[in-house]
């Protein structure tokens, strides 16, 4: 059993048990979170797919750390302008741990 959640502006495939890292969210370590734009869920009884979100459907997890992604550099550069400008860029997100799929 898998599904499609939208969270943070983006869409990730789920299943249960598995951990992703997400856009940041605002609760402490250990906390559950409930996921209920649902875009799709596939089980035994076949697909479900929603017009966005599948209705009485949601996806719960437990926050498992937050943290920052890897550094991105970022290089501007202008040849024969003596002009360059270097900077860099971090992430913040929430590592989340699906624990169970209902629809």
């Amino acid at each position: 059993m898998y599904a499609v959640i939208q969270t943070g502006g983006k869409q990730y495939r789920v299943e249960e048990g598995t951990t992703l890292k997400i856009e940041k969210l605002d609760l402490g370590t250990g906390e559950n979170v409930e996921f209920d734009k649902v875009l799709m869920v596939q089980s035994d009884s076949g697909i479900k797919v929603g017009q966005p979100y599948v209705d009485g459907s949601k996806v719960t997890a437990t926050v498992k750390s937050q943290g920052r992604h890897k550094k991105i550099k970022i290089l501007k550069f202008k040849r024969r302008k003596h002009h360059m400008k270097q900077m860099g860029h971090r992430q913040y997100y929430t590592e989340v741990q699906i624990t169970g799929i209902s629809a």
